[in-house]
């Protein structure tokens, strides 16, 4: 069953799938579609979950599963990968590069590969606090916290130093 954002626990598992490339307007909306469909659809054990999914920035797929009303289990989250590999390939994107790092520039979201970050940096691109998508944070509580953090404070500051 799909919810409502603000009434998912703040332990709610989150996974974010970013996108080689913005989706166009038509794209997001068409997607956002299939995910409102795969959110209401998500079952566990035959257990339907307080699932939530959309997209974010035209750039980032998120999903969240409430696990205080039913946890998310290996076979359910295969179904979410098998899910996003066909959304992949439907819109010719890829979702599963996670060398490819996300950073604000006037609140517009860019991207580089690894050795393109370092270069970034290199040539003061970017900054200490360029502000930078953590694509690794596992629950709501720290989506909404720490998903945008600067530089400093990501595990992308380890590639620079």
């Amino acid at each position: 069953m799909t919810t409502n954002y603000a009434l998912l626990a703040p332990s709610s598992r989150v996974w974010i799938y970013q996108s080689n490339r913005t989706f166009s307007h038509e794209e997001e909306l068409s997607i956002s579609e299939h995910l409102k469909q795969f959110a209401q659809e998500w079952v566990s054990h035959n257990k339907a979950l307080l699932a939530f999914a959309e997209v974010f920035y035209r750039q980032f797929i998120v999903l969240m599963v409430d696990e205080t009303k039913a946890g998310a289990s290996g076979c359910s989250i295969d179904s979410s990968v098998h899910f996003l590999q066909q959304l992949a390939t439907h819109y010719e994107v890829d979702l599963f590069d996670r060398m490819t790092f996300a950073y604000q520039e006037n609140g517009t979201v860019k991207t580089a590969n690894r050795d393109e970050f370092v270069r970034l940096f290199e040539t003061n691109l970017i900054t200490l606090d360029t502000l930078v998508f953590d694509n690794l944070v596992a629950t709501k509580e720290s989506f909404d916290s720490a998903w945008l953090k600067p530089l400093k404070n990501s595990w992308h500051v380890q590639f620079i130093q």
